[in-house]
């Protein structure tokens, strides 16, 4: 049988052991995926300060040091809800306006994605926002991740604007700072 195999050839119990880790770690994600999931339900229920390792745990069914387990801390916990957050209002919101032409058809694409996105979150609520008031006067590293969503999105919505002035559509004279400030209030 040894001149079938190749000489690296691992062992079937190897493969075997292997195999399983696998599994294991697709189980891992599988339940780190519904973790984050009900991280940012609550989240968006009972803001980003209302995320506890304990509450997600009662949540989910989970023991406290499962929940742990996969965050390693509850402010590791916040700022993984945060990026998620993030990611999927990029997805939603500033993907798909990228498919419309640069200027004003583009700005108002981020408009209107960015208000169908805020009239599904009325009845819970924008992690953004919530964020905002609850870690607006506190320094660390979950102000910080929050700080950093928040200025990607609206360095997004300014360039917009200034794309909108090359393409003639906006006043040369026009701030786009202002006009990022004014479009983001209007949301709020």
């Amino acid at each position: 049988m040894s001149d079938v195999l190749p000489q690296d050839a691992k062992p079937a119990a190897e493969v075997a052991r292997e195999r399983g880790r696998e599994r294991g770690a697709h189980k891992g994600q599988q339940t780190r995926a519904a973790i984050l999931e009900a991280a940012l339900n609550l989240a968006s229920q009972m803001g980003i300060e209302g995320l506890s390792i304990g509450a997600l745990a009662e949540v989910t069914g989970m023991s406290k040091s499962g929940v742990f387990a996969h965050f390693g801390s509850r402010e590791e916990l916040q700022i993984t809800v945060i990026r998620e957050y993030h990611e999927r209002f990029e997805r939603e919101v500033f993907y798909p306006a990228l498919q419309a032409p640069r200027g004003i058809p583009r700005l108002q694409a981020l408009f209107d994605n960015w208000m169908l996105r805020t009239t599904t979150e009325i009845d819970s609520g924008c992690i953004y926002i919530s964020g905002a008031v609850e870690f607006d006067d506190r320094a660390g590293p979950v102000r910080d991740a929050l700080v950093s969503t928040v200025t990607t999105w609206q360095t997004a919505v300014r360039r917009a604007v200034e794309q909108a002035q090359e393409e003639k559509h906006l006043a040369r004279e026009v701030d786009p700072m202002q006009i990022a400030f004014e479009i983001h209030g209007l949301i709020l």
